[in-house]
């Protein structure tokens, strides 16, 4: 005798509540949460949802039918107690990192794998991504390089200027005929 899913009104709609949630994220880090406490969870919510980021637990089958539905496979990372950090935006690598962080302040948190901009991750390669720069600290980085060879200039000349015993007000001055 084979076994049939019952398909109820109850199961439609939560698929189609989960599928509207995740079709308003970017990204979906899959993790195991099992033996974590109520309050290690509410901890990492909020810290996740000052990222504009949501951590929920989610029924695997209707995660996979729900990201199915929005031409996203994630069969291999719904096994077992499933929780799915999901990302907006530019800060997946902030989240993952708040999620390793989570691991190493005793949660027993683990990461099952990754997707993000529709492209899979495997545990290590997110740990791996978690570290890189965010992309303000990237941009950050840029503009302090650009502005580095200015900034001698600009203190070249003051020296030169100094040196030469010439006030810097009296040299911007134009000079008074009598």
């Amino acid at each position: 005798m084979e076994y049939k899913t019952r398909i109820t009104p109850a199961k439609e709609e939560a698929v189609k509540a989960l599928k509207d949630e995740f079709s308003q994220y970017s990204g979906y880090i899959f993790t195991d949460y099992r033996g974590m406490t109520v309050e290690q969870i509410t901890t990492l919510r909020r810290t996740l949802l000052k990222k504009n980021a949501a951590y929920r637990v989610v029924k695997n089958r209707f995660a996979k039918i729900a990201l199915e539905q929005l031409d996203n496979k994630a069969d291999d990372q719904l096994i077992g107690p499933t929780a799915i950090a999901l990302v907006r935006g530019d800060v997946a690598n902030l989240v993952a990192k708040d999620l390793f962080q989570a691991s190493k302040d005793g949660s027993p948190i683990q990461i099952k794998g990754a997707m993000l901009d529709g492209k899979f991750l495997n545990p290590s390669q997110v740990e791996a991504f978690s570290k890189l720069p965010t992309k303000l600290e990237l941009i950050a980085s840029l503009m302090g390089t650009m502005k580095a060879p200015v900034q001698k200039l600009a203190a070249t000349l003051l020296a030169y200027v100094e040196k030469n015993g010439e006030p810097v007000a009296e040299a911007a001055a134009p000079a008074e005929e009598n």
